[in-house]
């Protein structure tokens, strides 16, 4: 065979190899597309971040439910808890396929705290957000015979002669380091205890082993009447279904003088790189869901969450600021 005949022959592979690989993607992007055009055809995995009957499991239950309605496909409900914030789950919807069959419910901080302050296999960049859900709300808390009305009074007692220190029990990494960084601005001697959530929480400062502590939305059960509030730890004051004005008097630790606050977004997410007609179609569906009598009773009313703004225009604006704003704390915190 002649030079220009194997040329020839080579230029010929290379055009049908070209022709294969170009059939490829476009059987690709067609697979995507129609895929994204008929989404969804198939049940769809919700994870979660903690234990059936927890808080953020009943709104995600919840959430499941309706979007199953206005999908028109089951929506299925899988508990992954475990880490700091729910890493486990945020590893787990990390690794799954971006395509809008596996999707995620957690605390923001998961994404926008955990990755400065302790060590995750994932980043912020790895994942997508559809909308933010609700605000989980939270305090900090003492025994109403302890008479304080702040945490500058409980700081006032812990600092007199006659006492050491103050044993704070914590939920978690951020509220654990908010009173770290407000007692060493203030010179409070702290000792530190874990919790095995809410109900741990109360009964340690019920009994006197924990002179303060920090909780969720449970507290709206034991609040003004056995446990006295000390702080909002959420950016704006608690909003009491109940109406209760005096819950709703209390300021935010912010207020309080301290530009610290623990915020307990909830926020649903998906893997990286979901096709964009897929994501339209989760927003539109949860800005429907949100305008829904019926289920933002059971946010405000059974859950005792906070209200937010639905979609992903409000869900990037705010996970962006947080995740700068614990980044910020993170390096000066070395």
């Amino acid at each position: 065979m002649s030079y220009l005949s194997k040329e020839k022959n080579v230029f010929v592979q290379f055009r049908f190899i070209n022709l294969l690989f170009s059939m490829f993607l476009l059987s690709l992007f067609f697979v995507q597309s129609l895929s994204a055009g008929n989404y969804p055809d198939r049940p769809i995995k919700l994870l979660t971040m903690v234990k059936p009957g927890a808080q953020i499991d009943l709104l995600t239950r919840k959430l499941a439910d309706v979007l199953s309605t206005e999908l028109g496909q089951p929506v299925l409900v899988v508990n992954t808890p475990g880490g700091s914030h729910g890493s486990v789950m945020a590893m787990d919807l990390k690794n799954s396929r971006a395509d809008g069959y596996t999707l995620g419910v957690s605390a923001t901080a998961a994404y926008t705290y955990s990755p400065h302050f302790v060590k995750t296999r994932y980043k912020f960049d790895d994942y997508q957000f559809i909308s933010l859900l609700g605000l989980n709300q939270s305090g900090v808390v003492s025994r109403v015979d302890r008479g304080w009305t702040s945490i500058k009074e409980a700081f006032s007692w812990a600092k007199s002669s006659n006492n050491s220190g103050l044993t704070y029990m914590f939920q978690g990494s951020d509220d654990r380091d908010m009173m770290k960084r407000i007692a060493a601005q203030e010179g409070v001697k702290l000792a530190l205890m874990p919790s095995q959530g809410g109900p741990s929480i109360i009964s340690a400062v019920l009994g006197g082993h924990a002179d303060v502590g920090h909780l969720g939305a449970i507290l709206f059960g034991y609040v003004p009447e056995k446990l006295t509030l000390l702080a909002a730890s959420t950016p704006t004051r608690l909003k009491d279904p109940k109406k209760r004005a005096a819950l709703q008097k209390v300021p935010t630790v912010k207020e309080q003088g301290w530009d610290e606050s623990v915020e307990m977004f909830i926020v649903l997410t998906a893997p990286k790189g979901l096709p964009s007609e897929i994501a339209s179609t989760l927003e539109k569906s949860l800005i429907k869901i949100s305008k829904d009598k019926e289920f933002r009773k059971f946010v405000a009313i059974r859950l005792k969450m906070g209200p937010v703004e639905y979609g992903k225009a409000a869900a990037d604006r705010y996970m962006k600021s947080a995740y700068d704003k614990f980044e910020k704390q993170a390096k000066a915190a070395k």
